[in-house]
């Protein structure tokens, strides 16, 4: 990876021992820890810090800000990045002078997409953002807790890496892996709001549901329209070219309006697809380029790269644009995107209440007044019961029912993020959050690029948490819109031009059945096709044609399962060959 934090809790003999020859921009040679940091943008406007002082040191890993507090004011005399007067503050120094004065709540005031490592007064820790944006991993197996941002460096430092199978059956049958578990035993990762010590793992209370009744329906949505005009206008000032990953839809939008020198657009599908033609017309309405990156080999072809981004938690599947990042790290420096802003803004992990139309169940726009966590959130996740039932046919034969073991372990996730939230809605909301499958879309980005986060500025977080679910919804997010910028939504998205969900998704079911309507085509390209076209099934699964007849997405899985192993704890051939036999895949 081009950037990485890794370190121990210990002497930096010991550092050097897990990580001999290792190149970092900057290394921390603390009394408690010592922490090497590798990022080639460190020291940039919104990006990577590092300060060290006489009483202590600090190193801040990816995007961040020094935050204003939530209602838009800083505190008398506070100054930092992003509060619009230029001012470069080292966001790593502002935090260690706060930590001196108001210890952890002053993690409050950092704004991003960032780890955290500090130490002070004797004392070290690693920190999350507020909704683990980025991952930490640690292990004590090497006698020491030792720590950092890429899984397979980490896991790297265990002699003998052993499978933790349940852990590989969720990200099969699901695609993640829940909660702090990774795909080896030993070896773990922060839970959301958390901090990591030398011998603790302790939450925080940044993340947690206390919602707010307005006056008005209509506040939320000018609230929500104030928060992100700020949180964009703090991101515009990210170095260099800028460009943005561009769909059809709202979310990505609002960055197209509200950041006025992004120079290029980027979409994945073919050029003459609705999603790619809807995209073009944004980018040509706020005069940047549009570049349509062909859905060819390099969409789904998973190299070692891009499975390395996925950590073994997550899928690649979710790299959209990792086969065509060469391509646009030769165009622009800065890479906006809109990931999340339906989960944050528009309520994804919401349950609906539907009514069944035509033999299909619709949602209604009001929330099921009494959800089922485990149904919602199998669906939200996009569990198949099918597929995994033919899936389990290859993986294991001790496994009689993947319906149930799945219904067991996100019942468990459910319960244990529970007290961070006041009801069954946030808990949902909650538990999607602190397992979403697609953040594998960022960490790639923000590797190769300065890469923004829109969704997890603290202004927009703290919105989430204090905005009741019922507001929280498509028609809240497009009020807000209206108020930022009434253009911005001067087109539709082809798969929704209707102005409710509901007539979007009885006209979606009328075009599916009607043989004289043309469907709405789907937003990402067919991943079926993608593989018969490009004989994708022999170049990842190469002589093992029992498996060809899953679906495209299980069979990514599976070649990111040895992808992961390979890189982390180099198999023989002979464990390779087990893998893929019949019945006994990582049996």
């Amino acid at each position: 990876m081009n950037k990485e934090l890794f370190g121990v809790f210990g002497a930096y003999e010991t550092f050097d021992q897990l990580r001999p020859n290792a190149t970092f921009d900057e290394v921390v040679d603390g009394e408690v820890a010592t922490v090497g940091i590798r990022d080639p943008g460190l020291g940039a406007t919104g990006w990577s810090a590092s300060y060290e002082g006489t009483d202590g040191a600090c190193l801040v890993w990816g995007e961040n800000y020094v935050s204003p507090a939530v209602d838009g004011r800083r505190d008398e005399g506070e100054h930092g990045i992003g509060d619009g007067n230029g001012d470069e503050t080292n966001t790593a120094r502002w935090l260690l002078e706060r930590y001196a004065t108001e210890g952890l709540e002053a993690l409050s005031g950092l704004n991003g997409s960032y780890l955290v490592f500090l130490e002070y007064d004797g004392e070290a820790f690693v920190a999350t953002d507020p909704v683990r944006s980025r991952e930490c991993f640690y292990t004590d197996e090497p006698g020491v807790r030792a720590f950092g941002t890429d899984a397979a460096a980490v896991a790297g430092t265990i002699e003998t890496p052993e499978i933790r199978f349940n852990a590989v059956l969720e990200f099969l049958h699901m695609g993640v892996v829940l909660g702090e578990k990774t795909t080896f035993e030993g070896l773990s990762r922060l839970p959301i709001d958390s901090y990591l010590t030398p011998t603790t793992v302790e939450p925080l209370e940044r993340f947690v549901y206390d919602p707010i009744e307005r006056d008005r329906e209509s506040e939320y949505a000018r609230e929500l329209a104030d928060r992100l005009e700020r949180a964009i206008e703090r991101r515009a000032q990210l170095p260099g070219r800028k460009g943005l990953l561009l769909s059809s839809g709202y979310d990505s939008r609002t960055l197209l309006s509200g950041i006025p020198d992004i120079e290029r657009c980027y979409t994945v599908g073919d050029p003459s697809a609705q999603e790619v033609r809807g995209a073009k017309r944004l980018a040509r309405q706020y005069d940047a380029a549009h570049t349509a990156f062909p859905p060819d080999e390099r969409y789904l072809l998973a190299d070692a790269d891009k499975v390395r981004y996925s950590q073994g938690i997550k899928e690649s599947l979710h790299i959209h644009h990792a086969g065509y990042a060469d391509e646009m790290a030769t165009d622009v420096d800065t890479v906006y995107h809109g990931l999340l802003c339906d989960t944050f803004f528009r309520g994804h992990f919401n349950a609906e209440d539907t009514v069944e139309v035509l033999g299909k169940q619709v949602p209604v726009n009001r929330l099921d007044p009494d959800p089922n966590p485990v149904d919602t959130l199998l669906n939200k996740f996009g569990y198949a019961p099918a597929t995994s039932r033919e899936l389990m046919n290859h993986v294991s034969p001790e496994l009689e029912d993947p319906d149930n073991f799945v219904r067991a372990v996100v019942r468990e996730e459910f319960d244990r993020v529970s007290d961070r939230a006041d009801s069954v809605q946030n808990a949902l909301n909650c538990c999607g959050i602190d397992n979403q499958p697609s953040i594998p879309f960022h960490g790639q980005l923000s590797d190769t690029h300065f890469a923004s986060f829109l969704a997890v500025d603290t202004e927009l977080i703290d919105w989430h948490l204090t905005t009741p679910p019922e507001y929280r919804t498509t028609k809240t997010f497009l009020e807000a819109c209206r108020h930022l910028d009434e253009s911005m939504l001067r087109y539709q998205p082809p798969d929704r031009p209707r102005e409710t969900q509901l007539l979007n998704d009885i006209e979606g079911f009328v075009r599916r059945k009607a043989p004289f309507l043309e469907p709405f085509e789907p937003p990402w390209p067919n991943r079926e096709r993608v593989f018969e076209v490009y004989d994708i099934d022999r170049r990842l699964l190469p002589d093992h044609e029992h498996l060809y007849d899953l679906p495209a997405r299980h069979k990514l899985r599976l070649h990111d399962v040895v992808g992961w192993m390979q890189q982390c704890s180099e198999p023989s051939a002979e464990e390779i060959e087990r893998l893929f036999e019949p019945n006994s895949l990582l049996a």
